[in-house]
């Protein structure tokens, strides 16, 4: 296994644009699909399949001959967000370019980059040794980028076939170039639409401005309710149950390298941050909620004039959860809130596309501490334990249905342009990514009384 092969695989995967959410990319979904489970069997996997059904296939395998070592169910996805808006990408989405010690093409650290880490991994110990050190089953999916259904719908009908002793999964971030990260916590998410009505039609505004209601004022009216300027969140009963970080934990955020005017200037690219007062900005990313608005449609948003007053309007939107908000809860709450805000004359509600819980895993964990140490043997440096703002609905699946801990074993970083044009992976990353997850393997097949032989011999 060399790097120039693993570098030529990547571009060969990062060329099929598997575009989950548009319909007219499906059959390149399938494509990337079945690049998958084909470079699952030159790895070893001989049982690798597809799992077809209504949505994107899942890819599954599984290598079951270490009698009495742990299983680890592997995971990642090879969907990608859509490119737009394409003419701010420097190269084309999906014609891989190598710039400066990175991979600039859609998907290249979310998770395609990701996804082949597990990959080339697995290879690299089959190749050498002609077994692994633990059992695994391997679970890949395509519609991460689109809320999940087909692998939710599975997992929930498939726990015993999918049992394990934990997850890992390769599509988080380290906190700092060189700094081996592990992610302990996500965010979870309640994701939907708020659809305001105010007539049957559109109307002339010459000849009802003033009188008739607006449903895109309605809508503005509405947003502001839900948040205010300090980006508290005015929904009743919305932080009720969420459980703050440990002082441990706060302080160790505080021993991180963060850099606020840093993280404002080349990650959030603005004039200033928002939030609410009194709280760090770690802790509002990574243990408060939050309600952003992603999109609002209505009205007349063509070139030209066209007086109209819009009868309907849409605000796409998603609150995202900190440990112990349910989301059934945070979903019914906001949409009584949404009801309350709705001002005179027009009707509102708000519908949920798709919903995750956020999760918080044990660090102490015997599997989680061997990653740790995985990672630092390779990076040279102690590992850090951090949470991400972010949601991975799987992880909180995983934990209802098998009952097991996920283990965050992320290679990005926090400058990859995720979702954003001129998404890149750092190749350094992607290559000690896949040492370390060699090592990881290697580590967790030797149970603790063996090491501790080892070291007194």
């Amino acid at each position: 296994m060399t790097d120039a092969r693993t570098l030529e695989l990547l571009q060969d995967f990062l060329r099929i644009p598997s575009i989950s959410t548009d319909p007219a990319h499906k059959g390149d979904v399938h494509r990337a699909a079945t690049w998958v489970r084909d470079q699952l069997h030159r790895a070893g996997i001989a049982n690798a399949r597809l799992i077809e059904g209504e949505g994107h296939p899942l890819v599954y395998g599984d290598w079951l001959d270490a009698p009495g070592k742990p299983t680890l169910l592997l995971y990642a996805h090879y969907d990608v967000q859509p490119p737009d808006p394409l003419d701010l990408w420097h190269t084309p989405p999906f014609e891989p370019s190598i710039r400066d010690g990175n991979i600039y093409a859609r998907g290249a650290a979310d998770d395609k980059g990701q996804m082949l880490i597990l990959i080339r991994a697995l290879a690299s110990l089959m190749e050498r040794d002609g077994r692994l050190p633990v059992n695994v089953k391997i679970l890949f999916e395509g519609e991460e980028e689109v809320g999940g259904e087909h692998v939710s719908r599975y997992l929930a009908a498939h726990t015993r076939e999918l049992s394990a002793d934990a997850a890992v999964v390769c599509d988080t971030e380290m906190f700092a170039p060189d700094l081996p990260t592990l992610c302990i916590g996500l965010r979870g998410i309640v994701y939907g639409e708020i659809h305001v009505t105010t007539s049957r039609t559109d109307l002339h505004s010459g000849m009802y401005g003033g009188v008739a209601p607006n449903a895109m004022q309605a809508a503005a009216e509405i947003v502001t309710a839900l948040k205010d300027r300090d980006g508290r969140i005015h929904v009743p009963g919305l932080y009720d149950d969420v459980l703050p970080p440990t002082p441990a934990e706060r302080a160790a955020w505080a021993r991180l390298p963060f850099n606020e005017t840093e993280f404002l200037e080349k990650e959030v690219q603005s004039e200033a941050l928002t939030g609410e007062p009194g709280i760090s900005v770690l802790e509002r990313i990574w243990a408060r909620p939050s309600f952003e608005v992603h999109g609002i449609r209505g009205g007349f948003t063509g070139e030209g004039a066209k007086t109209v007053i819009p009868a309907n309007a849409v605000v796409k939107c998603s609150v995202r959860l900190a440990p112990g908000q349910k989301p059934e809860r945070v979903a019914a709450q906001l949409a009584e809130a949404v009801r309350a805000a709705c001002p005179r004359g027009a009707k509102a509600e708000f519908r949920v596309f798709h919903a995750a819980p956020p999760s918080l895993v044990n660090p102490d964990h015997p599997l989680i501490r061997k990653s740790a140490e995985a990672m630092a043997e390779v990076f040279g440096r102690e590992t850090v334990y951090i949470r991400s703002g972010g949601s991975i609905p799987i992880v909180g699946l995983f934990s209802e249905h098998l009952g097991i801990p996920s283990i965050l074993m992320g290679f990005g970083l926090p400058d990859d342009n995720l979702h954003a044009p001129n998404e890149k992976f750092c190749l350094a990353n992607l290559f000690r990514g896949i040492e370390a997850m060699q090592r990881f393997l290697e580590h967790a097949g030797v149970s603790v009384d063996q090491r501790m032989n080892e070291g007194s011999a």
